[in-house]
């Protein structure tokens, strides 16, 4: 696709994240209410959209209960400022195998795993203006763990959000899923335009270098949206380098801890320090009605089943 650099932008604010992450920051926010404060500082900083886990309010470990995000979803809908509201739907899809010589004794502890109808049953009962669809299975980090979404569980996951009229946003961690929701799109299982997150350098998916960057925004069809990441230190690099190959950004405490080097963020500052950044490129975000407005979304609250 042409490159040009986008000077309209809308901010997604990764408020918690499904990471562990809870005991190595004091500001990553656990309880629903701490969550959906943090998603309101992100918001009055410039967010248009707030992407929200879930976590146990007591030990911080993610979660997928259904009461919080419940409680989560109403504490920001009634919120004194507007903001689209992004719930997660990627998890359970956690397996961790038993080790490489036992791999079918499955670490129960460290293992999620639902169907597809499970794993929609929050985005069912809030109805976000959007929620995300990790398109491919893949090593995350190190050890046993493997994130699974197969074909057959994203057809249906993917069919399910669109019968909810939610918005998916895509998340792509290397080309091939890329690749398959293209043909997501071609079978009519996700509408035209869609929406994508390109998740840079996560291991061990796309690294995190300006040419596999380049081919992965390269991959994504001219007449859909897309906006880019990338974690710790290069948070703000990819603020950057997203608005320059025409996409919007996400910053947040679910890929960055840090506002500088051994300073540790709020979700509000990140943002802040997002919006400063992209000001000085000479490019303004916008609001989440404009956002409605260019994805094509509807705000909603719980019950409002699609016609």
């Amino acid at each position: 696709m042409p490159l040009e650099m986008n000077r309209k932008i809308f901010l997604t604010a990764a408020i918690t994240g499904a990471g562990a992450t809870q005991d190595k920051s004091r500001l990553v926010p656990r309880s629903p209410k701490e969550i959906a404060d943090a998603a309101i500082d992100a918001a009055k900083a410039g967010a248009a959209i707030v992407h929200c886990h879930v976590r146990d309010p007591e030990t911080g470990a993610p979660c997928r209960d259904l009461d919080l995000y419940r409680e989560v979803t109403d504490r920001i809908r009634s919120a004194d400022i507007d903001m689209v509201l992004n719930l997660t739907a990627g998890v359970g899809g956690d397996l961790a195998l038993g080790g490489v010589e036992t791999p079918m004794d499955v670490d129960a502890a460290q293992t999620d795993m639902a169907g597809a109808t499970e794993r929609m049953a929050h985005i069912r009962a809030c109805l976000p203006e959007i929620c995300t669809l990790d398109c491919g299975s893949m090593n995350f980090g190190d050890g046993d763990y493997v994130m699974t979404n197969t074909t057959a569980m994203l057809r249906s996951m993917g069919a399910q959000m669109t019968e909810l009229g939610v918005k998916p946003e895509i998340e792509a961690f290397d080309t091939g899923h890329l690749w398959f929701a293209k043909q997501l799109v071609r079978e009519g299982v996700l509408d035209d335009p869609a929406l994508v997150q390109l998740c840079m350098g996560v291991p061990w998916g796309a690294p995190n270098d300006l040419n596999t960057f380049m081919a992965m925004v390269n991959n994504v069809p001219e007449s859909w949206n897309w906006s880019a990441f990338s974690l710790g230190r290069d948070q703000m690099p990819y603020v950057a380098a997203a608005a320059l190959a025409g996409g919007n950004v996400r910053v947040g405490l679910e890929d960055n801890l840090y506002l500088e080097r051994g300073v540790l963020a709020t979700n509000g500052q990140l943002v802040e320090k997002a919006a400063s950044l992209l000001s000085n490129m000479g490019a303004t975000l916008m609001g989440p009605r404009e956002v409605r407005d260019q994805l094509g979304l509807s705000k909603r609250a719980p019950g409002d089943l699609p016609a």
